[in-house]
């Protein structure tokens, strides 16, 4: 079949029937997939002018919004693994992850009404517990219905489809700011509407499935959870790597607030620095999830940190230029591309299926938790030493972090046993 992609029209009854043809791509993911390109239309709408709505319209100090764009990327980030554990102990992922969409899709009607810092904060905080209820179910939905041999490629292809949406999102966002210079409230309503859309399909269209019973079989009793099943030294180190490198994990917004203080462009074409990252995404997605299959998940997923290394030296370049800025953008979504499903692909397949969704809830946990605190602190570092310097000194740290967490990730690409 060589590299084909299948998309598959009906999903097996079980687990061990989706295991004949390689490559083959359910219907559960791409329709996951189309639930979340609606639902990242309608957060990466908000996520592209929520920088320059908070420094500009409202007048928060680069500290201030350093503080919520670290709740952005971490809250809730406890909460991704009691998603993923409640997908676990209950066998009922859909519905978890429904759970959290619902909440998710609620913070953005309140964007509408919401003023000051108090009620903005609190919103956002609503949202990524929201996000964070309903990854690890997802994703560990996506693991059940995927081939385990090509399960880092039907990742690339729910965050292909889910990255569409993230390159829509900021579109929309700039036509809106094109045609109402300000029109930050009408991004906020298309962005709840596109928000309920998703909602709808993901209850109307996505199977119940119940991972741990289909993989038990018709008649037997499904594998209890049990908590010795997640302890998994593997695991630990795995979230001890990506622990340190999301550390120094600085936050999108920095970067493209960063490219536009250099550069000085004007501030409607700033939704565009979303739309280039997610572009390359969308191109990368999938070639790099088979590269990960082929040649190492845990490899990729730390290797992928070069590419933002390199995105950062591009921002921290005094003198900059069109080229400048498109070669950063495209560092950034190659970095995404090799680290955003790849890590849930790396994660599932080191424990077994029982507590597959609690693993992939402490990854993003740790990950979620460890980029707050970064982008919380790089909005100091940037006040104290000024952007080129902050940049400088966040891409040194990277650069030493990569080859260190290369050889503590060393053996976590052979095949678990529980796949």
């Amino acid at each position: 079949m060589g590299d084909t992609v299948y998309l598959s029209l009906r999903d097996p009854a079980a687990p061990r029937a989706s295991r004949g043809r390689r490559g083959r791509v359910s219907s559960t993911v791409v329709t996951l997939g189309i639930v979340s390109l609606l639902t990242d239309i309608s957060s990466e709408a908000v996520a592209a002018v929520l920088p320059l709505y908070l420094t500009s319209a409202m007048g928060l100090t680069f500290v201030a919004y350093g503080f919520i764009d670290g709740l952005f990327q971490g809250a809730g980030a406890l909460v991704r693994v009691a998603g993923g554990w409640a997908s676990d102990r209950g066998d009922r992922p859909k519905w978890v992850a429904f759970a959290g969409y619902v909440l998710s899709a609620l913070t953005r009607g309140g964007l509408v009404l919401a003023q000051g810092f108090t009620s903005v904060t609190a919103l956002v905080t609503i949202d990524r517990i929201g996000k964070g209820i309903r990854t690890a179910p997802r994703d560990a939905l996506i693991t059940a219905s995927s081939d385990p041999r090509s399960v880092a490629r039907a990742f690339g292809v729910h965050r292909a489809l889910d990255t569409v949406g993230a390159a829509l999102g900021p579109l929309l966002a700039f036509v809106t700011l094109s045609v109402i210079p300000e029109g930050y409230t009408t991004v906020f309503v298309m962005s709840f509407g596109c928000a309920v859309v998703g909602v709808a399909v993901l209850g109307l269209l996505v199977p119940d499935r119940r991972p741990r019973r289909e993989l038990a079989g018709p008649g037997a009793q499904p594998e209890p959870m049990r908590w010795r099943q997640f302890a998994d030294p593997r695991l630990r180190r795995l979230l001890v790597a990506m622990g340190v490198l999301s550390l120094l994990t600085v936050g999108d917004g920095f970067l493209y607030l960063s490219l536009q203080d250099r550069d000085g462009f004007a501030a409607q074409w700033f939704p565009l620095l979303f739309v280039g990252t997610n572009i390359v995404y969308i191109a990368l997605a999938i070639p790099l999830g088979r590269i990960a299959d082929r040649f190492g998940g845990a490899r990729t997923l730390v290797l992928g940190h070069v590419a933002l290394a390199g995105a950062y030296v591009c921002a921290a370049v005094p003198a900059g230029g069109t080229a400048l800025t498109v070669t950063c953008l495209a560092l950034l979504g190659a970095f995404y591309a090799a680290t955003d499903g790849v890590l849930s692909a790396v994660a599932g397949r080191l424990v077994e299926p029982a507590v597959r969704g609690s693993a992939i809830g402490a990854a993003q946990g740790v990950v979620a938790l460890a980029r707050m605190l970064a982008s919380t602190s790089f909005g100091a570092l940037w006040y104290a030493l000024g952007r080129a310097d902050a940049m400088l000194v966040v891409t040194v740290l990277l650069s030493l972090a990569v080859p260190a967490c290369v050889l503590l990730t060393r053996g976590l690409d052979g095949h678990s046993e529980a796949l």
